[in-house]
């Protein structure tokens, strides 16, 4: 069974918790991305920002470019291990409807599987198709 590892990415950019909301948008523009993780200097993960948390936390809310993104960065994140395996990965995808999960290993990022990650994965495509609309669906209203 294939595990996290074989198919997560590593080449990562990252922002550090003291970057601003100008930094991390410049960052995405620049690595065409939709999401960056937010480390310390020591490697450990401490959230997420996407390019809709900068549009609505920050921007609409009329944040500074100069913010600090720690003001506008998700912090209660699911994360996977690299031993993981891509079933279980895709089922966190689709329980907490997020389209992609850093990969950490004694605290510290060491990547990020996504789902396109997953659907470019054989073994794992039907996993993926599940996520995908498990993730596509509404919350339930309470």
């Amino acid at each position: 069974m294939k595990k996290v590892r074989d198919i997560m990415t590593t080449d990562l950019s990252v922002c550090q918790s003291s970057s601003t909301l100008f930094d991390a948008a410049s960052m995405m523009k620049q690595k065409n991305v939709g999401s960056v993780p937010i480390c310390d200097e020591n490697g450990q993960l401490m959230g997420m920002v996407t390019d809709r948390d900068l549009a609505i936390r920050g921007y609409a809310n009329h944040s500074a470019d100069s913010t600090p993104v720690q003001q506008v960065m998700s912090d209660h994140l699911y994360s996977v291990t690299p031993d993981t395996s891509l079933e279980e990965a895709s089922q966190m995808m689709a329980e907490h409807q997020v389209r992609r999960l850093p990969v950490v290993e004694n605290g510290k990022l060491t990547g990020m599987i996504s789902l396109g990650d997953l659907s470019t994965e054989e073994m794992s495509d039907e996993a993926a198709g599940v996520a995908l609309h498990e993730i596509s669906e509404p919350p339930e209203l309470h």
